[in-house]
C-alpha cells in the first residue's frame, strides 16, 4: 500500500510502498481518510525531533488522522469513523503511565509516538490500532476529524491551567494566545465564547490568519509593535496565556503578561537557547501575584473526546478558512510546502 514517510538521512518525505497491515487480536483495521500536517511533522522531517522505529530505515509520517473502520475490534464496528490517539507503550509493554491511562503524562522515553518517535504514523492507506486508542467521531465530522488531535492538545493545556487554579474561585475573563498558526487559531476559536481573546503574531496585513482572528471576534496583536510583556500596558493583563510558538522568550514574558492569579500554559518546544532574564523579578511576580506556569505535551483519550465535542461546535466557515489546502496522496509534496497563505494542510486518501 502507499504511505508517505521519511527515510533515514533523507531531507524530504517520499511516497513509499509498504505492506498493508494485518490487525492482531484486539486491533481494528482502519482505512485512512485524511491526515493533517503540522509543525511537528516538519521538525521530524528536518531531523530535529523523533525518528524511525528501532531497526527500521524509514518512518511513516502523520499523527493527525481520521479514518473509517474496515475490520472492527472491541466496541468498534465496520464503517465507524475514528481518530487515533498518538502514544503507544514502548516495546509493546505497558508502564505505570499506560496502566493509569495517563500516557500523555509520560516523560520522553516512556512512550512511543506514532508518526513522530519510534512508531509508524497514520499517513498510509490503512493502519491498525488497538481499539482502546481509537476515538469515535460522528460521521458528519469525518472530513474535519483530523483536527481532533490538535484540538485535544489545547483541551489538555486548558485542563491543566484550570487545575492549577482550582484552590480558589478563579473566574478568568481575558486570554492571550501566543501564535497565529493553526493551533493558535483553533485555540482562539475555542476560547472566543468565554474570554476576551487577544492573539499574538508576527504577520503583516493583509493576511488570512489575521482575517480569521478578527472574524472570530478576537484582537490581533503584532508582537513587533507590542511585545508580549507589554500587552498589559497597551491592552489589558491576561488571566490565561496560551503559548503555541516554541519561542523560548515567550515562556518568561508570559509571566509579565499575566494579571494577578493568572496562569500561562506552555506548549511550544524550543531549541536550546541561552539568553538573560531577570530571574528575581520573575520569581517575585509569581509569588506576590499568585501566578502559575504549566507545561503541557500530548493528550489523552478524554481530551480527544472533549475535542470531538469542541469540533462539532466550531463554525463551518472557520474550518473552511483554516484548511487552506487538501491534496491527494499522489500530490503529497504540496501538503508540506509552506507559504504566507498556508494555514493548515492535509493529505487525502481515496474516499
Amino acid at each position: 500500500m502507499r504511505a508517505i514517510g521519511i527515510e533515514r538521512g533523507a531531507e524530504r518525505p517520499a511516497l513509499l510502498e509498504v505492506p498493508r497491515p494485518d490487525p492482531e487480536s484486539g486491533e481494528a483495521l482502519v482505512r485512512t481518510l485524511r491526515v493533517g500536517v503540522d509543525g511537528t511533522d516538519h521538525e521530524v522531517i528536518a531531523g530535529h525531533h523523533g525518528g524511525p522505529p528501532a531497526g527500521e530505515d524509514h518512518l511513516v509520517l502523520g499523527h493527525e488522522a481520521v479514518g473509517v473502520v474496515e475490520a472492527g475490534a472491541g466496541p468498534l464496528e465496520p464503517d465507524d469513523i475514528v481518530v487515533p490517539t498518538v502514544r503507544r507503550p514502548p516495546n509493546g509493554e505497558g508502564n505505570r503511565y499506560f496502566e493509569r491511562g495517563e500516557a500523555d503524562m509520560a516523560p520522553p522515553g516512556a512512550a512511543l509516538e506514532r508518526g513522530i518517535d519510534g512508531a509508524h504514523g497514520f499517513m498510509s492507506e490503512y493502519f491498525t490500532s488497538p481499539a482502546e486508542y481509537l476515538i469515535e467521531v460522528p460521521a458528519d465530522l469525518a472530513e474535519w476529524g483530523f483536527l481532533v488531535e490538535p484540538i485535544s492538545i489545547a483541551e489538555k493545556a486548558l485542563e491543566l491551567a484550570y487545575a492549577s487554579r482550582s484552590s480558589f474561585g478563579w473566574e478568568p475573563e481575558t486570554a492571550l494566545v501566543l501564535g497565529n498558526g493553526s493551533l493558535g487559531l483553533l485555540t482562539v476559536a475555542m476560547l472566543r465564547a468565554d474570554y476576551e481573546v487577544y492573539c499574538v503574531g508576527r504577520r503583516d496585513r493583509p493576511d488570512p490568519t489575521i482575517d480569521i482572528i478578527e472574524a472570530l471576534g478576537a484582537t490581533y496583536v503584532d508582537s513587533r509593535e507590542t511585545p508580549v510583556d507589554e500587552v498589559p500596558a497597551v491592552y489589558e493583563p491576561a488571566d490565561l496565556v496560551f503559548e503555541a510558538t516554541g519561542y523560548a522568550k515567550h515562556a518568561f514574558r508570559s509571566v509579565e503578561a499575566l494579571g494577578p492569579n493568572g496562569v500561562a500554559a506552555l506548549l511550544g518546544v524550543p531549541e536550546p537557547w541561552t539568553f538573560e532574564v531577570d530571574g528575581g523579578r520573575l520569581h517575585k511576580e509569581m509569588v506576590m501575584y499568585n501566578k502559575a506556569v504549566v507545561g503541557s505535551v500530548n493528550s489523552g483519550p478524554r481530551h480527544f473526546r472533549a475535542a470531538v465535542d469542541r469540533l462539532a461546535a466550531m463554525p463551518e466557515w472557520f474550518l473552511e478558512d483554516l484548511l487552506t489546502r487538501v491534496v491527494p496522496v499522489e500530490s503529497f509534496e504540496a501538503a508540506f510546502e509552506e507559504s504566507k497563505t498556508t494555514i493548515k494542510t492535509a493529505v487525502e486518501f481515496e474516499p
